[in-house]
C-alpha cells in the first residue's frame, strides 16, 4: 500500500472525491481526511490521531536508536574484563531493553508532534481545504492520481507518500 496525498477546495468537491474512491474499490478505512480545526466533517471520514501525529515515525526511529545503544551497552558489559555475564544473553536483554526504551519515550514525543509529512500542507488546511491522505495499493496509485485530478480540476496533487525499504 502507497499513501497519497491531495487537497479538495471545499466540502462539496471533498464529499464526491470520497464517492469516487469508494466506486474504485478503495475501502473507507483507507480514506482519511483532515480539515481545519473547527470545521464539520459531516460524513468524511476523518484522520485519525494516528494519521495527524508523528507516532509511526517516531516508533520506528526510537526503535532502530534505542536498540542500536542496547547493544553497544551490551558489547561494552561483555567487554569488560571480570564481568561474569552470559555474553549472549546479556547482549539479547540490553538491546531489547534499549529498542523497547527507546520505542516507549520516541512514541511519547511523537503522539505530541504533529506529522511531519502534513506539515507542507498546512497552509491550505488553514485556508479551509481538505486534505485527503488515501491508502491504494501500489499498482493503483496513479490510476487514483489520474481519476481525482481528471474530474476535479481544483484538487491539487500533493505527492506520495515515500517507498520505505524492506531493509534499511
Amino acid at each position: 500500500m502507497r499513501r497519497i496525498y491531495f487537497l479538495a477546495p471545499n466540502m462539496e468537491i471533498s464529499k464526491k472525491v470520497v464517492e469516487e474512491l469508494l466506486l474504485a474499490q478503495i475501502e473507507a478505512r483507507h480514506i482519511h481526511v483532515l480539515a481545519k480545526e473547527g470545521t464539520s466533517m459531516e460524513d468524511l471520514p476523518e484522520a485519525s490521531h494516528l494519521q495527524k501525529s508523528d507516532l509511526i515515525p517516531a516508533l520506528e526511529q526510537g526503535l532502530a536508536v534505542g536498540g542500536a545503544t542496547g547493544m553497544l551497552v551490551g558489547l561494552a558489559a561483555v567487554a569488560l574484563p571480570g564481568v561474569p555475564v552470559l555474553a549472549g544473553g546479556a547482549l539479547l536483554v540490553t538491546t531489547l531493553t534499549g529498542a523497547g526504551f527507546g520505542a516507549w519515550v520516541s512514541g511519547m514525543i511523537g503522539t505530541s508532534v504533529d506529522n511531519r509529512r502534513i506539515q507542507q500542507f498546512e497552509e491550505a488546511i488553514e485556508k479551509g481545504e481538505f486534505l485527503f491522505m488515501v491508502d491504494v495499493p501500489k499498482d493503483q496509485v496513479e490510476e487514483i492520481e489520474t481519476l481525482i485530478t481528471a474530474h476535479h480540476p481544483d484538487a491539487e496533487f500533493g505527492g506520495i507518500e515515500p517507498a520505505k525499504p524492506a531493509f534499511p
